[in-house]
């Protein structure tokens, strides 16, 4: 199990710090010693994966994977928002190239193996759908303001595998989890006016809710204790919906066990951790709730707030989109252990692995702790 993450960012924990050309809001990926992220050239029009060595934070290579006249975008995104996917052999990106999604996937030495266009994506908000990884399969949701559709592609070679004829036509742009829940694998995600799950393996219909709400960023968490999925959103209601994940076809009157429009986040993706669940709205008020009631233990002002949560340790990483990182030990009151400023502007979700933790700031990339020595003798 991974330990000993630093608390904060000083002197004695910062490893490392990279500037990178470019901007993108998607997170850094780990692979052993290497490090994956995003980035947007905006004077070439280059959207470019980037390869960092672990150890120095030195940039490896940079490729362009597409060439393309930056779409229009909310001025909180980026033009690489989506963070990649690794299964140690290919790096797997997904980008706009004006009205086409593109997804590519790319050996550890930068080269292409393949790239497939899978459809169109309409949005005056631009585009963040990432990539996820289940078995033989790459599979990227594209929610938007057409005829959305979320489509599995064979990770060795981009066949379409499967694909999903998405309801209502509305953009969205979560991220879908898959969990083994109630003796079924389920990708579950909310979006385009509904919350649904399907068998991630052939792209079945399992169950589904209406609403609560039509557009949705943050992607839903599940909590083993309670057996409850948390799911957020988003515009232009604002809900927060514990549902258990055991029904068939349409679940909407009978499958929400606590619901509460307080504290509800739109990007930042919430966390369960110990029987907790915690939120920070984009306005950036926290709050903890028992997971399993919906019972408020506290909330916290954090300032303006779309980076997602992390956990490791008992313990809940917040940082918000000026840098101040807070960490917290969920439970009945606000028990702050540490805080610490970044000193860059923060939108992307910290990555955590083996004691170490990997932030993607405006300017660039750090890395904070000592790598655990017992995983990097792996």
């Amino acid at each position: 199990m991974d330990h000993g993450f630093p608390v904060k960012i000083d002197a004695k924990s910062l490893t490392w710090r990279t500037e990178l050309p470019g901007v993108g809001h998607a997170s850094p990926i780990v692979w052993q010693d290497r490090l994956f992220t995003v980035a947007s050239l905006a004077e070439s029009g280059e959207r470019v994966l980037q390869c960092l060595d672990r150890d120095t934070g030195k940039v490896l290579w940079q490729n362009v994977v597409l060439k393309s006249p930056l779409e229009g975008k909310h001025r909180l995104n980026s033009h690489a928002s989506s963070t990649p996917a690794t299964d140690g052999e290919l790096v797997f990106t997904a980008f706009l190239d004006g009205a086409s999604v593109v997804v590519s996937a790319h050996d550890f030495s930068g080269k292409q193996i393949w790239q497939v266009r899978p459809g169109v994506f309409a949005s005056k908000h631009g585009f963040c759908s990432s990539p996820i990884l289940f078995e033989d399969k790459v599979i990227v949701n594209c929610d938007h303001d057409g005829p959305g559709y979320i489509v599995a592609f064979a990770r060795a070679d981009g066949r379409q595998l499967w694909r999903i004829e998405r309801p209502n036509q509305t953009r969205s742009y979560c991220v879908p989890i898959i969990r083994e829940m109630n003796g079924r694998t389920q990708m579950v995600l909310s979006g385009t006016k509904c919350v649904t799950s399907y068998d991630p393996r052939d792209g079945r219909l399992l169950w589904m809710i209406d609403g609560p709400t039509e557009q949705f960023v943050a992607s839903l968490v599940y909590d083993e204790k309670s057996g409850h999925l948390l799911m957020t959103g988003g515009f232009p209601e604002h809900h927060i919906l514990a549902i258990k994940p055991d029904g068939v076809g349409n679940v909407t009157d009978t499958h929400i066990t606590w619901r509460t429009n307080k504290g509800v986040s739109y990007v930042p993706s919430p966390i369960c951790e110990s029987g907790w669940f915690l939120i920070v709205s984009d306005s950036g008020v926290a709050h903890c709730f028992d997971a399993k009631t919906g019972d408020i233990a506290w909330e916290e002002r954090m300032k303006e707030h779309h980076a997602s949560l992390v956990s490791a340790e008992g313990k809940v990483w917040f940082i918000n989109d000026f840098g101040t990182l807070r960490t917290v030990k969920p439970g009945e009151s606000y028990d702050l252990v540490a805080e610490s400023e970044l000193e860059d502007k923060v939108f992307a979700s910290p990555a955590m692995s083996e004691g170490q933790i990997f932030v993607r700031g405006e300017h660039g990339l750090i890395c904070l702790g000592k790598r655990s020595a017992k995983t990097a003798a792996r």
